[in-house]
């Protein structure tokens, strides 16, 4: 379980890291038209990063894993990230980006695509917390089958 504990706070080092990329890139103010198709790449460091952790833990257990081994070593890794996501989404509203809800808020309704109290209904900690723990534990399930299906070693 070591592993995956570690690959869980590594994972949300690198979240929080990326959210300081997406703030002074612009992406919370200025080019916050954007965020929402940007803020997608973050897709390519979680995977490789959920990659890495399964082959850790396939070096660990002797160079063999199972799909079953892999696949609960991957989930494992995302109910850590889910676990941190609240803490991670608190430090990036109130350290990394405090301005980022107003931003959207106010970019949503000018843009037509939300009322305000529709906008301020989904962009808040609260929302964003709730859909960064079920989206760490939907999108790591997700991203983990695919992962288990390559990394677990084939019987012979």
């Amino acid at each position: 379980m070591k592993t995956e504990i570690k690959w869980g706070v590594i994972f949300t080092i690198v979240g929080l890291l990326w959210m300081v990329l997406e703030r002074v890139s612009g992406l919370h103010d200025k080019y916050i038209h954007l965020h929402p198709f940007l803020t997608n790449l973050f897709a390519i460091p979680a995977i490789v990063m959920m990659v890495l952790a399964i082959k850790e833990k396939k070096r660990l257990l002797g160079g063999k894993i199972s799909f079953t081994q892999a696949f609960l070593c991957g989930l494992a890794v995302s109910v850590v990230v889910a676990a941190l996501s609240p803490l991670a989404q608190w430090i990036t509203a109130r350290v990394i980006s405090p301005n980022y809800f107003p931003n959207a808020i106010n970019y949503a309704v000018q843009a037509g695509l939300q009322t305000r109290e529709q906008a301020e209904a989904f962009f808040n900690l609260n929302s964003y917390m709730l859909q960064a723990s079920l989206g760490a534990l939907v999108m790591g399930i997700i991203t983990t089958l695919i992962i288990a299906a390559v990394v677990r070693t084939k019987n012979s």
